[in-house]
């Protein structure tokens, strides 16, 4: 397994987002050299993005160019001005539930701008295009743990269709022009600095202000909580190892990312609750459109090839987001 490379520039759309984030500062802790991409857009509190790119800012390592994905020509202005080594695709519109009330947003951030991606690759050869799936491409599949030989053609979401549909584009053209392209399928990624439209950043805000959170499924869900940092050290694994040819020829990989440790939603909430020192409010709902009854990957390939596995237990992630979340909003 080839180390991390700080030679190389590494070229990070979502730059301003919560993964892209933590990725960029441990690369740059590293001394590579990164640039970041991002739309910037209002999807969620643009003042947490631009918290965290002005601590990014700070490393002389570190570039940020505003663009948007689905904009062909910001896409090869940043490719043509910085020639990046390796791509890493984490800019995405997010959401499962947010994609029922406006999908225009996901064909246009996770098609159109994935395919941009793809053609700068396909112009500007790269080392590697390593870009984010998600665990919401299993859908409602009952064989538990979730593993990457699993069928995926049956998505309950579209946010789920957009990140299936990125694996088969990133295949085609990893066939077609020879990109070695890795796809990272996260399962529900939770810490510091994180999306205030995951349900998590929202039971905590709520709980603090004495609000009721929504609980759906009357409670009944599992998840594989993931922490940031066992991300970030799943991605920088990845980066600097291309995968081999299959015997298809074809320069291709999938790994799950995940805790492989489900844990109940209740479960959850009563962990956050002692963190926050404060018992919530709830309400509970039924399932939702889009939703899924749980969530568990199969990390067994993840192991095999670079000796790691997420094992950041839920009380310890919880208690440093909730450590960050009482500094940053000041409660």
């Amino acid at each position: 397994m080839e180390k991390l490379n700080t030679d190389y520039t590494y070229l990070i759309t979502g730059g301003a987002g919560f993964i892209g984030f933590h990725l960029s500062r441990e690369l740059l802790s590293r001394g590579a050299k990164v640039v970041g991409f991002d739309n910037m857009n209002a999807y969620y509190d643009v003042k947490l993005k631009e918290d965290r790119l002005a601590i990014l800012k700070e490393d002389p390592n570190y570039a940020f160019q505003k663009g948007d994905l689905a904009d062909r020509a910001d896409v090869e202005q940043v490719f043509e001005a910085c020639h990046p080594d390796v791509v890493v695709n984490l800019g995405a519109q997010a959401g499962v539930r947010y994609s029922i009330d406006h999908p225009d947003e996901y064909i246009e951030s996770n098609l159109v701008g994935f395919f941009n991606i793809l053609e700068a690759c396909r112009n500007h050869p790269v080392k590697h295009l390593v870009f984010a799936s998600s665990s919401s491409v299993y859908g409602g599949n009952d064989k538990v743990p979730f593993s990457t030989s699993d069928q995926v053609d049956e998505p309950v979401s579209l946010y789920a269709a957009t990140k299936k549909s990125n694996e088969l584009m990133a295949h085609c053209y990893s066939k077609l022009y020879n990109i070695p392209s890795t796809g990272l399928r996260f399962f529900t990624v939770y810490g510091p600095f994180g999306r205030p439209d995951m349900a998590y950043f929202k039971f905590a805000r709520k709980i603090v202000d004495g609000e009721p959170i929504q609980i759906y499924n009357n409670g009944d869900m599992l998840r594989d909580f993931t922490y940031v940092d066992d991300i970030v050290t799943g991605i920088c694994n990845i980066l600097c190892n291309p995968p081999a040819k299959n015997a298809k020829g074809v320069a291709y990989k999938i790994y799950n990312i995940g805790n492989n440790s489900p844990v109940k939603l209740m479960d959850f909430i009563t962990t956050l609750e002692k963190c926050l020192g404060k018992e919530a409010v709830k309400e509970y709902y039924p399932m939702q459109p889009g939703d899924v009854y749980q969530t568990y990957a199969d990390v067994t390939d993840l192991i095999r090839d670079f000796s790691f596995k997420p094992d950041t237990s839920i009380e310890e992630g919880l208690t440093r987001f909730v450590q960050w979340f009482k500094e940053y909003y000041q409660v």
